[in-house]
């Protein structure tokens, strides 16, 4: 089969290599579509080390080839929670799966989905109906993460939520947030962003940098908002985060911050007496979830969606992310062409 194989940081090319095969409790997967984030980026550039050479990409959907003992049939669309676990550890033990120290990542520890075929465990791999839109359903393994996030932190309808930051994670925590009857504000710089917030459902949207905590403040009635997600993954951004959640209210830090230090307003954490709330990656009883929401046109996947390449052209397509004017674009999906 083709796949897209990465020799060393920046060395990426199509080569050919043998097609998976897994004993029974594997699925084979032909896979038709994939997403690109910033985890590809980075392994593709070497800051997220890999052992090589490696098939990148963890976003994927396809078709079943071969269901092993699984319930499903040949021909099912379906997509690959590539989140690996072991099953016997404390973690597993106690269903915190996505926690599992000795779990692996498909497409970063082991071969993932740039490629033409998949091997899965069943217990990974869900249905999607036929009717769903397979060009954009690798956008539904990113919703998986926003709805385990959203999981964490109670949201009651009538509350005010803030989203900051308005890229691919941004909207979709927009368009949960409305879907559990929040009052939705979104804050970001672009004025893009802010516009196609409105459609999929914020309430207000704000602009970011200087004056955003006083707007937030007027917009929630001059409390500051209930709950904050944080979805840039930057210090600066939580902290003002912080500073626009009311008293007794909630902060998701969604965004991933790999800064080691950083200024918060850490009085305001204890006098406000808020909750500080993490998630991380997503567990597999979030995938009928998140598919349900899209199913139900809860939410919406296809406006996201700014680029559509061949996987071929995998190489430009990773560059794009890291390009000028990355931080505008938004997901960009492969499409892959088997024979």
């Amino acid at each position: 089969m083709k796949a897209m194989v990465l020799t060393a940081p920046g060395a990426l090319a199509q080569d050919d290599v043998s097609r998976p095969a897994g004993p029974p409790e594997q699925v084979l997967v032909r896979v038709t579509h994939s997403g690109i984030c910033g985890t590809d980026f980075k392994i593709f550039n070497g800051s997220i080390p890999v052992r090589y050479p490696r098939i990148m990409g963890h976003e994927m959907v396809g078709e079943v080839v071969e269901a092993g003992n699984s319930a499903l049939g040949a021909g099912d669309k379906v997509i690959v929670d590539p989140e690996l676990y072991c099953g016997s550890c404390f973690h597993c033990r106690i269903g915190q799966t996505h926690l599992c120290p000795n779990g692996l990542l498909l497409g970063r520890d082991a071969d993932g989905g740039f490629a033409d075929y998949l091997a899965a465990p069943s217990s990974q791999v869900f249905k999607l109906s036929d009717d769903l839109d397979i060009r954009t359903a690798p956008m539904i393994q990113v919703l998986t993460t926003c709805l385990h996030a959203q999981r964490q932190v109670e949201i009651f309808p009538g509350e005010y939520v803030v989203v900051l930051g308005l890229g691919v994670t941004g909207q979709l925590h927009v368009q949960l947030a409305r879907a559990r009857g929040a009052t939705v504000i979104g804050v970001t710089r672009s004025a893009e962003k802010r516009a196609l917030a409105e459609t999929l459902g914020a309430d207000v949207t704000i602009p970011g940098g200087d004056g955003a905590v006083d707007r937030v403040r007027e917009a929630t009635e001059g409390r500051g908002a209930d709950v904050v997600i944080e979805t840039t993954g930057v210090v600066s951004q939580l902290s003002a985060g912080i500073n626009m959640t009311r008293s007794g209210g909630r902060v998701l830090m969604f965004g991933i911050i790999t800064a080691t230090e950083g200024a918060l307003p850490f009085y305001d954490l204890y006098f406000k007496e808020l909750s500080l709330i993490s998630a991380r990656v997503a567990k597999g009883e979030d995938y009928p979830g998140a598919i349900g929401l899209v199913q139900r046109g809860l939410v919406r996947l296809e406006p996201l969606v700014s680029d559509v390449m061949p996987l071929g052209e995998l190489e430009a397509a990773v560059g794009m992310l890291g390009s000028e004017g990355g931080g505008r674009r938004m997901k960009i999906i492969l499409e892959h062409d088997v024979a």
